[in-house]
């Protein structure tokens, strides 16, 4: 059992958990009684200039602990006023110590448009993303039939929040073009190994056609590889590590949107 599937059964472990606090029913009523959902996520991808998508978490399983000290409310707000485009936030406990806790924390402070990154194997997450004011949920071609894709991309089309589909090859990028995916990312870290390899999401962009908005995931540390991914066409880039260890976030973000 590689990363990934440890991730999505810990997910589905969870989910009996919650499902036992709130039922699929009471948390459906609760979703659709929250705030009309308009895909701010989507529309802020859709700008002319390279977005970017920047994440908060306090630990991953490929570098571990990342932020000792982990003011994320100060982090995001951060992110928010120095020009990020949209803030990705770890709900994830056991390997990125994320929790919903933070998210709705950081969800009252901040404006910009937030995904809820954790492992979706259930539509029931669809609709707590929801109730905790995501505006975008993650979905990965990898743990999920096709099926299951097009059914979670029609409950997001329902609550009118968006979905960023990951994937990790041709065949995944094949599958998400079918089921309607609007938001393809291709994630540049392999799940295997944890290498990072820019030149896969080059060959995967070229499958993307226009009117999809194309996200490069992972291992984006300098403004080299911020021209390297806009070159081949990235539409967004979603920025981990790198700016959650850095001391003047300010003018990283600042370097990444003038490169």
């Amino acid at each position: 059992m590689n990363i990934l599937e440890k991730l999505a059964e810990l997910s589905r472990q969870r989910l009996e958990n919650d499902r036992q606090k709130i039922s699929l029913s009471e948390m459906k009523g609760l979703a659709k009684n929250s705030d009309k959902g308009d895909e701010k996520f989507l529309s802020a991808l859709q700008k002319k200039n390279l977005s970017l998508i920047c994440e908060v978490k306090k630990a991953s399983p490929s570098k571990g602990i990342i932020a000792e000290n982990f003011p994320y409310i100060e982090i995001a707000k951060d992110y928010e006023n120095f020009g990020a485009d949209c803030i990705s936030c770890l709900t994830e406990p056991n390997y990125f110590l994320g929790s919903d806790k933070i998210f709705s924390e950081i969800r009252a402070e901040v404006s910009i448009p937030m995904l809820r990154k954790d492992f979706t194997v259930d539509e029931y997450q669809i609709y707590q993303a929801k109730f905790l004011g995501a505006d975008a949920v993650l979905l990965i071609c990898a743990i999920l039939s096709a099926q299951e894709l097009e059914n979670f991309l029609q409950v997001c089309e329902d609550l009118k929040i968006s979905a960023l589909v990951e994937t990790h090859d041709e065949f995944e990028i094949k599958t998400a073009l079918e089921v309607g995916a609007k938001i393809i990312g291709v994630n540049n870290r392999n799940l295997k190994n944890f290498s990072v390899d820019f030149s896969n999401a080059a060959k995967l962009r070229e499958l993307i056609p226009a009117g999809k908005i194309f996200v490069s995931e992972s291992g984006v540390k300098t403004v080299d590889d911020i021209k390297i991914l806009k070159k081949i066409g990235a539409d967004a880039v979603l920025v981990g590590e790198t700016l959650m260890r850095a001391t003047d976030k300010k003018k990283i973000l600042s370097d990444f949107k003038s490169a």
